[in-house]
């Protein structure tokens, strides 16, 4: 495993993989962790603000086009745009396990099923982990 080829990166790319990993690390916690605590809604937050950020940060990569500049990512980042206010809302109101249902459909299908693609050979973070050749392999993207 080696970060040289993520830091090798255009800057969008690293801001979207830091914040994938540290909603991912929040993610985790918030799944096994006490639920409704204030530590709970901290977390929480910092949880949105990272997917926020991710989710964002997806529109300034522009590697995989299947419509102008835009790709199968940026599709799953506005339904995550759009999922996330819902979910809070629903927190908001009380309603707790639309909130649980639409927070664990968001860490499975943003970050778990979309991390997973990330791995696959040509991705960069199959070479961050695996050695993979990527498109970023030598710094720019081809």
């Amino acid at each position: 495993m080696s970060l040289a080829p993520l830091f090798a990166a255009p800057p969008a790319v690293i801001w979207h993989a830091a914040a994938a990993l540290a909603a991912f690390a929040v993610g985790i916690v918030q799944i096994v962790g006490a639920k409704g605590t204030t530590a709970h809604r901290l977390l929480g937050w910092t949880w949105v603000l990272a997917m926020v950020c991710g989710a964002g940060s997806s529109f300034f990569i522009n590697e995989m086009r299947w419509v102008g500049p835009f790709g199968p990512i940026h599709l799953l980042s506005v339904l995550t745009l759009v999922n996330l206010p819902i979910a809070v809302r629903a927190a908001r109101r009380g309603q707790v396990a639309a909130h649980a249902k639409a927070m664990r459909t968001l860490f499975l299908f943003a970050l778990l099923l979309a991390g997973a693609f990330t791995l696959m050979p040509g991705r960069l973070m199959g070479e961050v982990v695996f050695g993979w050749p990527s498109e970023w392999s030598d710094g720019r993207q081809k």
